[in-house]
């Protein structure tokens, strides 16, 4: 006779019988062999041209955002939405700043210890549960995204963080899709890895254990996809996760919450965390059980939350070293060789400078330029920057909106100003900005007359591109150059040119100057599954999202070892005597 740990009740053919299953909590399905999950692909995009269906839907949602602006994020608790009658703070609508965009709650030190204490209790059973279920719960919330919430995620991108259409659908609909459906795969191989080679009577088993705390993310403003990567990596391999969402993607990270709760994640696997980041931090970082760091965001800050883990462990604060994890800023360039197609070169470069008005950190803010290529270059440059137009999100013709908020506009502008008066360098398109209704700043080029320009090291996280024209015949020269500038970062490059010999050479001299390296092809453009991404240097620890790598950041290898038959003897065959 079974114990009754919990029984589901199913009606039978009579009303009056009941058929009931008797379920233990930790009982799982007998196979004879593994499940497979589902082979991963890319999410396609949608189009938004004018007059398809995909706009109207889209329309529908900005219309009805709108109509609730200031929007509220909401406090969960054990997964449901709780009433919140603490401090509150708001971050504005960064095309039209005198409007609140969203409201959301700010914690209490007591609030995030008890969002750790609901984690550590939730984690037992999460990483006990079977690979295929968990697997499943993501790739359900994939296909939530894709569907039921498609258009509002992507209005709530839009309209919080300044994206037009189309940087809002890649983002927020097909990228984050794109992340839950191949870190599913990408663990199933992981949890496939097991020893080929044994002796016979012997059996040897890897076991991919979770970290024994938990898992801390930050994720920053610029892609609501990351949130849900940072989340997804940790979660998937049997993790718990605090999750602190930059205010400016609060609300649009919300969302990312809320479908992954309707998809079936148990309520306190992932705790959504909002408020002082300060604040969150310390109390995080003050616990024995803190085992990792999932971070996207500035060098400065990474560096800065290092330095607090590593004090951490000075004072054998934490139960073990924690996994510091992180993806950081980037001082990316164009090279182009005088062999290069010059009209190919200028669209890339147009799009990875002022795409999302430069705020992602592959976006290219560094050019170099042959002598002989370069007026032929700037002219084209010209002709097409006139089709580009700065405007309202919602503007479907707009190729690029504001920046993302006061801070980041002041520090851009504040560098405009200095380089409008700078004689060692020349505006060649835009030097301008607006800030009286949003954040706007218009794509700005400049030519400097020297290599080592300030323009080509400090990192300013919006559309300003640096120009420097060299000399054809100090091509190999100028990749060292290339390779020592950059504010010692090295998250992504390109270069362009259509002799092979330069190809190799580029790729040969940078490569350690960039963790992804492009040919003919934008600084813009890793595709889940297809490149993986990272940098090294100051850009982070370049542990690759959407590879294995990163995923095994995340769990503490075990290796079993089983011997079938008895051990017969002590002494080796070497001792004898005879």
């Amino acid at each position: 006779m079974f114990r009754i740990w919990s029984s589901r009740a199913f009606p039978a053919r009579s009303s009056r019988q009941r058929f009931v299953v008797l379920v233990h909590p930790k009982a799982s399905l007998s196979t004879g062999g593994a499940y497979s999950i589902p082979k991963p692909y890319n999410e396609p995009n949608k189009q938004y041209a004018a007059n398809s269906p995909e706009r109207a839907a889209l329309d529908g949602a900005l219309s009805d955002l709108k109509s609730k602006l200031p929007l509220q994020t909401p406090r969960w608790s054990h997964g449901q939405v709780n009433s919140w009658e603490g401090k509150t703070a708001s971050v504005p609508v960064p095309s039209k700043h005198t409007q609140s965009f969203s409201d959301y709650p700010c914690l209490t030190a007591t609030d995030v210890t008890h969002a750790i204490e609901d984690a550590l209790a939730a984690k037992e059973a999460w990483q006990d549960m079977p690979f295929t279920y968990r697997a499943a719960i993501f790739l359900r919330a994939a296909e939530l995204i894709t569907t039921k919430y498609r258009y509002e995620i992507t209005a709530a991108t839009m309209l919080g963080q300044g994206k037009n259409a189309w940087q809002a659908e890649i983002d927020a609909a097909a990228e984050l899709a794109d992340f839950f459906r191949f870190n599913v795969a990408i663990a199933q191989k992981i949890y496939e890895k097991q020893p080929t080679l044994g002796t016979p009577g012997h059996h040897t088993r890897n076991d991919y254990r979770p970290l024994e705390g938990f898992v801390y993310a930050i994720s920053p403003f610029n892609f609501t996809a990351i949130g849900g990567n940072l989340v997804s990596v940790p979660a998937i391999m049997g993790n718990v996760v605090l999750w602190k969402p930059s205010p400016s993607n609060v609300y649009a990270s919300s969302i990312v919450y809320r479908i992954l709760l309707e998809a079936g994640l148990p309520p306190n696997v992932v705790q959504f965390l909002t408020g002082d980041a300060e604040l969150i931090t310390n109390t995080i970082f003050e616990h024995c059980d803190f085992a990792a760091l999932h971070f996207t965001g500035s060098s400065n800050v990474f560096r800065s939350l290092f330095a607090k883990a590593a004090q951490g462990v000075v004072t054998h604060t934490f139960r073990e070293y924690p996994r510091m994890v992180g993806e950081t800023s980037g001082k990316n360039f164009h090279l182009v060789h005088s062999s290069a197609d010059i009209s190919s070169a200028v669209r890339h470069t147009i799009r990875a400078a002022f795409e999302y008005a430069g705020q992602k950190c592959s976006a290219c803010s560094r050019l170099y330029l042959p002598q002989s290529r370069a007026q032929a270059f700037l002219n084209v440059m010209k002709e097409e920057m006139q089709l580009v137009t700065v405007g309202q999100p919602e503007d479907y013709s707009a190729f690029l909106g504001p920046v993302i908020n006061q801070q980041s506009f002041q520090k851009i502008s504040q560098a405009i100003d200095e380089a409008n008066k700078d004689p060692d360098i020349e505006c060649v398109i835009g030097g301008t900005y607006d800030g009286s209704e949003g954040y706007f700043i218009q794509p700005t080029m400049y030519v400097a007359r020297k290599p080592d320009h300030w323009l080509f090291n400090r990192e300013l996280f919006g559309p300003v591109l640096g120009v420097y024209i060299y000399p054809d015949d100090h091509f190999e020269e100028l990749l060292t150059d290339i390779d020592q500038q950059g504010g010692g970062l090295a998250l992504t490059g390109a270069i362009f040119a259509r002799d092979q010999r330069i190809v190799e050479l580029a790729e040969r001299k940078l490569r350690y100057a960039a963790g992804n390296l492009y040919v003919n092809c934008k600084t813009t453009a890793a595709l889940i599954g297809q490149q993986t991404f990272g940098g090294s240097r100051s850009s982070g620890t370049n542990d690759k999202a959407g590879s294995e790598n990163l995923l095994m950041r995340f769990v503490s290898p075990r290796t079993l070892k089983e011997e079938f038959g008895p051990l017969d003897t002590v002494l080796y065959p070497s001792n004898s005597r005879r």
